[in-house]
Order: C-alpha cells, then structure tokens, then sequence
C-alpha cells in the first residue's frame, strides 16, 4: 500500500517537470545561439532542482505513511505483551479498515474474550479462597493439580509443595485408605488427613467430578471439612450417653450392652454368671432429711464402695435412681458356686453398711440385693434383670439388709405377661385399641406445630394400658405389623377430620424395625394415605436410632422411597444409639427428638444440659428440626428455651388427648384462648 501511494506522487511528479521541459525546450529553439546556451544550462539547474526536490517530496511522504504504518504494528506488539501479563489497557484502533485495522479488530475480541475469562477465573479463585472448605482438585490418577486457601491452612503446605503428588500424600495411612479409587458420591464420607507437621486430621469429604483441561479428560474435586470439634463433640455425647454423670459408672443402656457382651461370653464358654440387683434401703428418708446433695453423695459412696469390693471379672451399673447392678463372670446357681456368691453378697452388703459422713453427720446406710443366674434364670439380658429385681423384691419385702435369690414364684408377672399377650390378639375385635395425640410445640410462636400419634389400649378392668406395656408383645407376636397399619389408617381418618376445621400441622407416627422390615412397607403406606386423601407431607414418619442402624444400607434405602413419597422422617430417641452424626447423614431425616432421658435432669445435671445443647446445635448445623421429649415442668422448659431448643413435647402441656380434644386445642389456638400460651412469655 505504501509502495503504491509513493509511485502515484513520483508518476505525477516526473509528469509536471515533463510538462515544465517541454515549454522551456520550446523557448529555447526561439532564442538566438548565445542566449540559448545559458538558457539551456539554467534549466538543467530547474530541472535538476526541481527532480530533486520532488524525489525528496515523495520520500517524505513514503517516510511518513511507513512511520504511521510502523507505530499500528508497534501498537499491537505492545497491547499483545500487556495482554500477555493480564493487563488488557485500552482497544487498538480499528480504522482505517485495512488489513492492520482487520487484524486490530480480531485482537481485540480477542482481547475482550480474554478479559471475560480472566475476570471469571479470578471470581472463581476469589469463592475458592474465601471457602471454608478446603478444595483439592486431582486428574483421574490422583495428581494434584489445585488446592486453595483453607486447604493450606488445614495442612500446613503451601500450593507449591502439593501440586503434583499424589492425594494419598496428604493421607493418614494408618487410619484411611486410599482416596485415588474412591467412588464418586455426593454422601460425605469420612477420612483422616496427615499434616505437613505429621498431626492427623479427620475430615467429612464429598468426591465429584468434572471435565478436565482440554476436554478429553476428567478431573476430580474433592471438598474436605476438619471434623475434629464434631468428633469430640460425638464422643462426649457418647460418653455422657452412656456413663451416669452422678457416679461415673455405666447407666442403664450401657449396662445392658455390657451385660449382653458377658453374656454371649459365658454362652461361648458354657460359663453361668451372676446378677446382683442393688437398692439403697430408705434412700427418700436421706433425701429428705439431708437434701438431694447428701443424696448425691450418698449414691457415689454406694458406687465407689460397690467397685471397690468387686472382683476384677466383674461390671458394676446405675440402673435407675438408687438401683445399681453388678454381673460377676463364673459365678453359678450350684452349691459350691453358691456359697461363693453368699460371701461375695454379704461382704457387698457390709461394706455398703459401714457409716459415712454427710455435711458433718454420721450416716448409716443399708441395701437390698437380689440375685439371679444365667442360664438357671434367664437367658437374655431383660429376664435376667427383670428376675434379679422380682428377687430384690423379695428381699425388701423382708426389711432390708438382706439378699435373695430369685425363684419362679416370685415373678407372677410372667403369668400376667401370657394372659395380656392372649388379650391383645382379641383386642382389634373387640375395638380396645385408641390412638391419642400428644401435641408439639414451637418455643419460638408458643403455638401448636404438630402432634404425635400415641396408641393407647383400654381394658374394662384395667383402664388405659401404655404402649410400653404392650408393643414388645406386639413385637414378639407380629401383632404389631397390624397395629402399625391400624394407627395410621387412624391417624389419616383424623387428619382429615381436622382439616374441615383448621391446619392441624404435621403428625408423626412410630415405626419399628419389624414394620420396615415388610417387603411392602412404602407401597402400602402410600396406599393408605391416597385411601384418605393425606398428602405425604402432612405426616413424619419416626423411628429409633437403634432401628435406623440396624442395617443401614438395606434401611436407607427404604428411607429413600418414603422421603420420595414425601413423608418427612424423624430419628426417636435421639442420644440413646451407638450411632454419630456423621453415619446418620446419609438418611434422608428431617428431624431429631432428644430421648427425655436426658430431658429429664436438664435443669439439674449441668452433663445432660450439654448433651441436649450440643445435639441442637449439631441438629441446627445440619439443617434438622430438634424436638425436646418429656418436658414435664417449667424448669426443664426454662433451660431448654436457653439452649436454643425450637420445639418441645411432654406432659407439662397435659396428657395425650383425644382427636376431638386436639382438635379443640387447636380451635383454641386459632381464636387466642389456648392456656399454654402463657408458659412461653418471655
């Protein structure tokens, strides 16, 4: 172009001093010879000058379009190094529309695009950054390619030192396996993490994938959280769930699975054992006179004294109150073996009888004892507790201070037991069986959020017999597979009763494991809410920790298709399992209810008060509904509403009530003259 532009100017150039030449070639042909001579040498001199000058002209103006042509290319070269370290500047000039101008037009939607992307990526490293979560990105073998910020700060090693090993190098080895050939899931997992200081971290991960640079590969994302504080939040749970913070001995559940432990032992070894049921004679009288502190006091004296006196094969319990337990190994119901337990339940009983100071008073105490042996007694942990305390029974009866060992006719309650189990299968013919509703309340609006389905069995001569009187029979006779239909057909029947009225909000309704269990279970629950017109979410499905674990994978699965229904899901009896937070997060629940053991003392043992603050807590950091069981007075309400517990259940509100009553408390509820409300002030 610029070659072209000089050539035009010289052509017109060399065009006018042709046409100057001309004239004055024609002026001198008219001029005499003298005058023609100096004539011709003088145009020489114009026409040499003026070649000249116009050869310079032309060279200027070629100087100049090759300049401006030259800084166009100098531009570019200059905004493609500020683009090459991210510094995108200003636009090139387009104009004029030439092949520079075309090439300055690419570059910059180049450069735009650029910009896009830049801006973009730096908006993803600002969330990465600014996540708590530590993020690791690997290729598909494991390499790491990314981590950001929380990732250092969790494991101590700058990006530079991770990128490009493998992830296992940042594993603990001896507590995880690899993570290369993890499965992709979106269920939190649990591994442990080495640091760059050699401490083990254990993290909840989630493993997802992505596409890779360049399209042809895939890339995995691994997002890590430190459950340290969680895990030794569960193991205080864990602890305080099963050692009595009184006296710093197993309580009754864990004594059980203990005693369930020594008793498969013995079985294998073909060994008896001994169970001796402990009860502090006139407990209430020290209570009373001294205050509950020397009552405390007086239970860890029994406690100290009792493991102090045991043999090393033995396991000592609080059961209840002032009810210990203790199981020795290898003791039997035979002669020899017998005399050995006399000496053992009275050495027990003398040194329970020694004074002891409370508050400066000289204290005596004394206790009861009933003995019973496996296999002799019973075969499983619940007869044979249940024949040790008819045999303590026995000897309270007999003034205290004494043991006897438990015989057949002490326990008429098993002869009770067949004839209710006889009566309960009559009982559907015979209409006996009642559901009642326990209302549930929101601390936050002191109104009525829901209720629980609570079945009831009324006997002309016995009255109104609980649940748990009857539903391990139910259980033992599969009785409780019909019942379970029964008080839901119920409870939806209801449901839409109350509907015509007000909202009756959502009610739950117990399951337990032999129900789940039927290979119909969720088809026939659906068929029974479309039967009513009951939409899923109306309903909370409720079953125990201890059913949930049970076998997690089969029940998870059954989980799923209800939740898919659209029934929301509760764990009962919250607190009570071998169970953690981390293992219960792959049920789809909506829902926790702290077990009312723990409801119980919550205004007056500081232990329980943590384990039902830690567990709202948990429950609020997972997005879960908490419910309070058993508030049976205002002290126990006052420290739940501090520990931030949103809703509550119990007998403070009053007892189980009719659909016809629940319906009225809700009617209430609506018009303002509900008497509850005022419990919730302030």
């Amino acid at each position: 172009m610029i070659l072209t532009v000089g050539v035009a100017l010289a052509g017109v150039l060399l065009v006018l001093i042709y046409r100057e030449y001309r004239s004055v070639a024609e002026e001198i042909i008219q001029t005499p010879m003298a005058e023609h001579e100096a004539l011709v040498r003088e145009s020489y001199l114009w026409i040499g000058a003026g070649s000249l000058g116009a050869l310079l002209m032309c060279l200027a103006i070629v100087w100049v379009l090759v300049q401006r042509q030259t800084n166009r290319i100098k531009d570019l070269r200059v905004q493609a190094e500020k683009l090459r370290d991210a510094d995108f500047g200003e636009p090139l000039q387009e104009y004029p529309p030439d092949a520079l101008g075309q090439l300055a037009a690419v570059f910059n939607d180049m450069r735009d695009r650029l910009k896009a992307t830049t801006i973009s990526r730096d908006y993803v490293d600002r969330i990465l950054s600014g996540m708590n979560e530590a993020i690791i990105v690997t290729s598909t073998d494991g390499t790491i390619k990314r981590i950001n910020r929380s990732t250092t700060i969790l494991l101590g090693f700058d990006e530079k030192e991770l990128v490009g090993t493998s992830i296992d190098y940042i594993v603990d080895k001896n507590k995880s396996g690899s993570l290369i050939d993890d499965s992709i899931s979106g269920i939190p997992k649990e591994a442990t993490f080495e640091s760059k200081f050699g401490e083990s971290i254990p993290v909840s991960y989630t493993c997802s994938i992505v596409e890779g640079e360049g399209g042809d590969s895939h890339d995995r994302i691994y997002a890590a959280q430190n459950i340290t504080e969680r895990r030794r939040a569960e193991q205080r749970i864990r602890y305080l769930a099963r050692i009595d913070a009184l006296t710093k001995v197993p309580n009754r559940m864990q004594f059980q699975h203990l005693l369930q432990r020594a008793i498969a032992r013995a079985r294998r070894a073909h060994q008896p054992l001994c169970l001796f049921y402990v009860d502090v004679d006139h407990f209430k009288e020290i209570n009373d006179t001294f205050g509950h502190l020397a009552g405390d006091a007086t239970l860890e004296t029994v406690a100290e004294r009792l493991s102090a006196a045991l043999p090393d094969n033995s396991v000592i319990g609080r059961l209840a109150g002032d009810e210990f337990a203790v199981v020795v190994a290898g003791l039997g119901a035979e002669d020899e073996d017998r005399s050995e337990t006399d000496r053992l339940a009275r050495s027990l009983l003398d040194r329970l009888a020694d004074p002891f100071f409370v508050q400066g008073h000289e204290v005596f105490m004394t206790a009861s004892m009933g003995i019973a042996f496996y296999p002799k007694d019973a075969a499983n942990v619940i007869d044979l507790i249940r024949n040790a305390d008819a045999a303590l029974y026995s000897s309270k009866k007999r003034g205290g201070n004494v043991y006897a060992y438990y015989k057949p006719q002490m326990n008429e309650a098993v002869v009770e037991r067949l004839m209710t189990k006889s009566k309960l299968k009559r009982a559907f013919e015979r209409d006996e069986l009642l559901v009642h509703y326990q209302p549930k309340y929101n601390l936050e609006t002191g109104e009525v959020f829901g209720a629980e389905a609570l079945v009831r069995w009324e006997l002309p001569d016995r009255g109104l017999i609980l649940p748990s009187d009857f539903i391990p029979l139910a259980e033992e006779t599969n009785l409780i597979i019909e019942i379970g239909e029964w008080v839901l057909d119920k409870v939806c029947e209801d449901f839409r009763y109350w509907q015509r009225s007000t909202s009756p909000g959502r009610v739950s309704v117990n399951f337990s494991l032999k129900q789940l269990r039927q290979p119909n279970f969720s088809a026939r629950i659906g068929s029974i809410l479309r039967s009513h017109e009951v939409s899923p979410t109306s309903l909370e499905l409720e079953v125990t920790e201890t059913t949930l674990m049970e076998n997690p994978e089969r029940t998870v699965k059954l989980l799923d298709q209800l939740y898919a229904l659209g029934l929301h899901l509760a764990i009962d009896d919250f607190g009570t399992g071998y169970s953690s937070l981390s293992a219960l997060q792959q049920f789809p629940i909506s829902t926790l209810k702290i077990d009312k053991s723990f409801v119980r003392d919550v205004a007056t043992n500081p232990d329980d008060a943590t384990i039902v603050g830690t567990i709202v807590q948990m429950g609020r950091n997972l997005n879960l509904d908490v419910v309070a069981e058993g508030v049976e007075n205002e002290d126990q309400l006052n420290v739940l509403q501090r520990l931030d517990c949103t809703y509550v259940q119990g007998l403070l509100f009053g007892d189980p009530m009719s659909a016809d009553n629940y319906l009225e408390l809700l009617l209430a509820q609506v018009e303002g003259t509900d008497s509850y409300r005022a419990l919730f002030a302030g």
